[in-house]
């Protein structure tokens, strides 16, 4: 079985003190929540205050960028270990706003992919199309590409420790969501590429978390199917009350 996550993307959101409050609210209402793994990311300048908050608690950390180099003249970026010691655990990795605005390539993903798992740390690799690919019909090969890009040169191992998260361009921040079955058909098609590339036992391993304008009220229909394993939730994952109701979709 795999054990679902629920991942809160801050994004360039909340000061430290922001970050505290949001934590204060949203501690008490997971507590003791043990059917899905719960990770926030805040922004960097935050990391270490909410990773003190969290600690020993069911709530992990992650960041929302890492570099492929362990030092360096990388203006900006930050390296895994430095991650590592703040008590960072995941990882995003290849978010289309990074795709879209920064520069970030597949080879560049793959890198920074693959440092993390050399650290230790979980990548949550970011894969989805655009609107015009989703209209074209062409949006399954796409994404399998991106998959196999982020992937290329991991061990099976490695893969299978590794988390995909499918977010359809067209859906993040826009209000739009797949509906159930198209999250399940990419997401289906996702563990597929990924049998091809490493084998089914790391393709039926390996998580994939569908994030675009995740709500409480679409949580449950999402995580019913086979092939969803999680959310990336975004504007959600900044408000206590939501993001603690889509974590608790099992709950009680």
């Amino acid at each position: 079985m795999r054990k679902p996550i629920i991942a809160g993307n801050w994004k360039m959101n909340n000061t430290v003190t922001e970050a505290m409050q949001l934590m204060k609210g949203l501690i008490p209402l997971i507590k003791g929540v043990r059917h899905t793994e719960i990770v926030v990311c805040p922004p960097a300048t935050a990391l270490a205050v909410v990773a003190s908050a969290v600690h020993g608690k069911n709530i992990a950390v992650g960041a929302q960028n890492v570099h492929w180099e362990k030092s360096g003249a990388f203006t900006g970026e930050i390296a895994p270990a430095m991650l590592r010691e703040l008590g960072v655990r995941y990882v995003i990795v290849g978010h289309s706003e990074r795709r879209q605005y920064f520069g970030e390539t597949d080879a560049s993903v793959n890198k920074r992919a693959r440092a993390a798992l050399t650290a230790g740390l979980t990548p949550i690799i970011c894969v989805g199309e655009a609107l015009a690919t989703r209209e074209k019909g062409t949006y399954k090969r796409f994404v399998a590409r991106q998959v196999r890009l982020a992937l290329e040169g991991m061990t099976s191992g490695q893969i299978a420790r590794a988390v995909i998260a499918y977010e359809p361009v067209w859906a993040i921040g826009t209000g739009k969501t797949a509906t159930f079955e198209e999250a399940e058909e990419v997401c289906a098609h996702i563990r597929q590429t990924v049998a091809k590339l490493a084998g089914q036992a790391a393709a039926d391993t390996l998580r994939i978390l569908y994030g675009g304008s995740v709500k409480p009220e679409t949580i449950v229909g999402l995580m019913e199917k086979p092939n969803v394993d999680g959310a990336l939730v975004g504007g959600a994952a900044l408000k206590a009350k939501d993001f603690g109701a889509i974590v608790r979709y099992k709950a009680g």
